[in-house]
């Protein structure tokens, strides 16, 4: 026993720390996911739920899939739920808003600005693959970027995209309090 946990308890909550170490991301961005997986192997170990995780035999065969952390899956929708509920907008996307990774979140990005949306969270999913996956888990929602308005899901870059089109996103903006800047150059067009 280590610290009240059986070795396979420990073995199982450190599989993604190992799994990261081996990998080509370790490389190229070390510190913010290290931390990422170092922060949820202490919270699952503290929380005792990791012992309830071990690999469990199906069919006589034991199942692979005991990578993700219950405690972890739990705390990240959890932490979703609030993230989208604190600020009117929110976006998760690749990459940031002055730096978008794929064209899909820049559109996203593209279309907030020509509303003149500047005041939005946006959560960067490439820095964490827990995120990533919990988002799409989150919303049943399987691609990113994904908007939220007042912690309701909005969809992705082509929704946005088609009520940016249909003039949908001015009044949805106007009912989050917020004044699309398309309304003003329209004016000043006339």
């Amino acid at each position: 026993m280590l610290g009240g946990y059986t070795p396979a308890c420990v073995e199982v909550s450190l599989r993604p720390f190992l799994r990261y170490l081996f990998s080509s991301q370790a490389i190229y961005n070390p510190p913010k996911t290290m931390n990422s997986l170092i922060r949820s192997t202490v919270r699952c170990l503290r929380s005792g739920v990791a012992a309830h995780y071990l690999p469990r035999p199906v069919d006589g065969r034991v199942s692979s899939a005991s990578a993700r952390f219950l405690c972890a899956t739990a705390d990240l929708q959890k932490d979703l739920g609030a993230m989208v509920k604190k600020d009117k907008v929110v976006v998760f996307m690749k990459g940031t808003p002055a730096q978008p990774m794929c064209g899909f979140s820049n559109a996203v990005v593209q279309i907030l600005r020509m509303h003149g949306v500047d005041n939005y969270a946006a959560y960067n999913v490439l820095e964490d693959q827990d995120l990533r996956q919990g988002v799409k888990d989150f919303s049943n929602w399987p691609t990113i970027p994904q908007v939220y308005f007042n912690g309701e899901f909005v969809g992705g870059c082509d929704i946005l995209l088609q009520m940016h089109q249909n003039g949908d996103l001015v009044d949805e903006l106007k009912k989050l309090g917020i004044h699309s800047a398309l309304l003003d150059a329209e004016k000043e067009s006339k």
